[in-house]
């Protein structure tokens, strides 16, 4: 969990509270105004397929960029140095990548509203249901992490009490939600976008000046922790010891292939806020778009936790002392005069409530959809479904709140949320990967690789690490380990049981496999769309190329 050291608060006054008060009038002014649109169940799940490529692909990085993110990966940059780089650059431009050239097609043009949908006209009923109830579980487990860690931090940094915090920010998701739809959580996420940087570039550049600039930032730890501190790749050779407790095969496998590109291209999450662009040119642009602030936001998360590291040199070194989760909120008590101060507990706050909106709309879309409307109440009106959505909303984040505290038996908020994605992403991309690429996949193949993969990473975690039968020096690789074991396994089973089973018949799979198409998959760019600048080929390739070079300062 996210634990910040006792007597850690922040020295905020009117100025800063009011800031944070037309932060949250602004959010509930943006969901009253998005309100206007929702007319259907379309306009509430999937803001009628109407938002232009920029607004989901800044929304699309905003969900992901929730604070567990920011202060559990400054915590992993005070930690591990420079190896916590592998989690953008090789652990998500990738996958984000291949999901916009390749999957997004698929998705989009089958007009879809979820990811379990699609494994239901790809595999049938059998896979649908699990796959639902799967996503549905990790939504609310994940939507709790977040309300937990804010819970935490507001506790120790401005003196409020867990409930209050936990009801205040669970309050205004469940309200802008509720009101606007997806249209206001997606909104509300560029709003939160620009907020969160306008947090960490001033906590980076004021920080960097207090210690040097980067010269000296590189001096200081060079000295204090190693030549390796600064680099991506030195002591990952297989037999070597890092702190990580990984080398370059589980790194690149566990981490840059399996967990990612599962949690990348099948986590609704991400994939509603592209499934509700105005085209499938739009749709496909969502990810790619995306990749380009991913590439750079180690600079402003990765590198405060470096800076708070020389700052602090005693930070996660007692146990009763500053600890690595300490990292950002350190900088902003030293650093920060008040009015920027409360902008940043701001830009905090709006990381939590954007990690917390994605799953808990994706999470009503699902549970309405997919399981509401195709197994318990059938057949019924459009508005009866837009009134089960707002509902379904409203008990999404009170079962958030009940979750929050499962995540108080980890010890690191970022091991618990990588734990979710091996148990629950990384069997859906084998079901995914394989079924889209193999016509022969039968229906059978698609539930029992998805359960089957399931089953082996908790396994794998509970049974043969929590209880130390294989030794792995670290959760973070234990993860990685359980997700290569997930993959495995899923495909195996899915192989088995498609060559004992019988195929689906060739007609039903046109556009659900590589090298089908559907009416929808034909559609062409919208006027200006096609343009050289917007090419998907490009924007990807590029995003991939930059991504590379970015390892090249951290590879010397």
């Amino acid at each position: 969990m996210i634990t910040l050291a006792e007597g850690l608060r922040l020295p905020t006054n009117a100025l800063d509270y009011t800031i944070l008060a037309l932060y949250f009038v602004v959010v509930l002014g943006i969901g009253f105004a998005a309100r206007r649109s929702v007319r259907t169940s379309l306009d509430f799940f999937l803001s009628g397929r109407s938002l232009p490529a920029w607004v989901t692909g800044l929304a699309f990085v905003a969900a992901n960029l929730g604070a567990t993110e920011i202060l559990g990966m400054a915590a992993n940059g005070a930690q591990y140095g420079a190896y916590t780089v592998h989690w953008y650059w090789i652990g998500a431009i990738p996958a984000m990548v291949f999901l916009g050239l390749v999957m997004m097609p698929f998705y989009y043009g089958s007009k879809v509203r979820s990811v379990p949908e699609f494994l239901l006209h790809r595999f049938g009923p059998s896979s649908h249901l699990l796959s639902s109830v799967i996503f549905a579980v990790s939504s609310v487990l994940i939507a709790g992490v977040n309300l937990y860690a804010m819970a935490i931090v507001l506790q120790a940094l401005l003196g409020w009490p867990q409930w209050v915090a936990i009801v205040v920010a669970g309050c205004f998701v469940l309200a802008y939600i509720t009101i606007g739809g997806l249209s206001s959580a997606i909104y509300n996420e560029v709003l939160q976008f620009f907020v969160i940087l306008a947090a960490l570039i001033p906590l980076t550049v004021v920080g960097l000046k207090r210690v040097g600039g980067w010269d000296g930032l590189s001096h200081s730890l060079t000295s204090s922790h190693g030549d390796a501190f600064l680099t991506a790749w030195k002591g990952t050779g297989i037999g070597e010891g890092n702190p990580l407790g990984a080398n370059w095969l589980t790194i690149v496998l566990g981490l840059g292939f399996v967990m990612s590109f599962g949690y990348w291209t099948t986590n609704f999450a991400e994939v509603q806020r592209a499934l509700s662009a105005k085209n499938l040119s739009a749709a496909r642009r969502t990810p790619l778009i995306a990749a380009f602030p991913k590439i750079l936001i180690p600079m402003v998360v990765l590198v405060p936790g470096l800076i708070a590291l020389v700052m602090e040199p005693t930070l996660g070194k007692s146990a009763d002392g500053l600890q690595y989760n300490d990292a950002i909120p350190v900088l902003m008590r030293d650093l920060l005069p008040n009015g920027v101060l409360g902008i940043a507990v701001t830009g905090l706050l709006a990381a939590f409530m954007a990690g917390m909106a994605a799953n808990v709309s994706s999470f009503n879309t699902v549970f309405t959809n997919d399981i509401w409307a195709a197994y318990l109440k059938k057949g019924r009106a459009d508005s009866y479904y837009l009134a089960t959505g707002r509902v379904v909303t409203a008990a999404g984040v009170l079962t958030g709140m009940g979750t929050a505290f499962i995540a108080s038996s980890f010890s690191n908020i970022m091991n618990y949320l990588q734990t979710l994605f091996s148990f629950f992403n990384v069997p859906l991309f084998v079901v995914f990967v394989i079924g889209m690429f193999w016509k022969r996949t039968s229906a059978a193949a698609g539930f029992w690789g998805l359960l089957s993969g399931t089953v082996a990473a908790m396994v794998n975690y509970f049974w043969f690490y929590q209880r130390g039968i294989i030794a792995i020096p670290s959760d973070q690789g234990a993860n990685f380990v359980s997700s290569i074991v997930a993959f495995v396994v899923g495909a195996l089973v899915m192989v088995a049981v498609t060559l004992a089973t019988k195929p689906r018949p060739a007609e039903s799979l046109a556009g659900l496999v590589y090298g089908t198409r559907s009416p929808g998959m034909g559609e062409l760019p919208a006027e200006g769309d096609d343009v050289w600048y917007r090419k998907p080929a490009l924007l990807g390739w590029g995003a991939v190329v930059l991504a590379a070079a970015c390892y090249v300062p951290f590879s010397l």
